[in-house]
């Protein structure tokens, strides 16, 4: 897949290029973003094991292009319950919403319902089927190759609300693992900045079944990482099939393309939007 960009959308006006990021340290955070009637805010949902910052650079790329864009703080605590932080913010923006997950990003994107959203996009993501859960589409039979295993993959005991006597198991890629599974194809120093941001995924997100899938009845894009050592891209291809009845793309990129290859990341997110306008 070519990654030459692609030409700026008509220029807008002022107010369609407000946008609002949010990167903070509570479970859910309300924003609102103001676009041209018509005009799609994109809400980007980040995955485990990392932050909102890791859209940083899709984000630059899009608002530079015109685009409203709001990164949101994924607690990931479980698809329902992060369903519902999401949703929250979802209510406070006004007019149509192209969702964007990355990773377990997608669980959440495809267990949101809101009428407002007009197009969902998956970036090397997980897209369950109703019942299904992360855990399973990594099954090592149908879809071998996954790294994300001890001892890369380590557990601990956190604070969460959320849990059981307000503590919950939590997993996290270990330091010496981090590039090398989660983004072989960026500098040593960028993974020791992503590293630093990296939150951990209480593992009940992993084992909680999806329910039913907004892919089901809103238009979806797929964007695949063919050299992802944490959702093999056999397992990427499976849910693209289903799910992705807009377009389906891959390109030669680790788990994180959207740090990798931003620019070529927001020409899928653009496609989406352009295509529900």
């Amino acid at each position: 897949m070519s990654s030459s960009p692609v030409p700026n959308p008509r220029p807008r006006r002022l107010l369609s290029v407000l946008a609002a990021t949010i990167v903070a340290a509570g479970p859910a955070v309300q924003a609102i973003a103001t676009a041209d009637p018509g005009e799609a805010t994109l809400v980007l949902v980040h995955g485990a094991f990392a932050d909102a910052t890791s859209w940083d650079g899709v984000a630059a790329e899009l608002r530079g292009r015109g685009y409203p864009v709001v990164a949101v703080n994924n607690p990931l605590r479980g698809p329902r319950s992060d369903a519902a932080a999401l949703q929250s913010v979802l209510d406070g923006i006004n007019g149509p919403i192209v969702l964007v997950g990355h990773s377990y990003g997608g669980a959440v994107i495809t267990n949101t319902h809101n009428p407002k959203v007009v197009a969902n996009v998956y970036i090397a993501a997980f897209a369950p089927a109703q019942g299904e859960f992360v855990q399973g589409l990594l099954d090592p039979i149908r879809f071998p190759g996954s790294q994300l295993l001890p001892p890369a993959l380590q557990v601990r005991v956190v604070d969460d609300p959320t849990g059981i006597a307000g503590r919950n198991v939590d997993g996290y890629i270990d330091a010496p693992y981090f590039r090398t599974i989660f983004a072989q194809d960026v500098s040593t120093e960028t993974a020791a900045v992503m590293y630093a941001h990296q939150r951990s995924a209480a593992l009940n997100a992993n084992l909680e079944p999806s329910g039913s899938p907004s892919w089901a009845t809103t238009p979806s894009w797929y964007l695949i990482s063919g050299e992802d050592r944490v959702i093999p891209a056999a397992a990427q291809r499976f849910m693209a099939s289903r799910a992705a009845v807009g377009t389906t793309k891959e390109i030669s990129s680790s788990h994180a393309s959207l740090v990798s290859q931003p620019v070529t990341v927001a020409e899928t997110i653009v496609e989406a939007a352009n295509s529900v306008r």
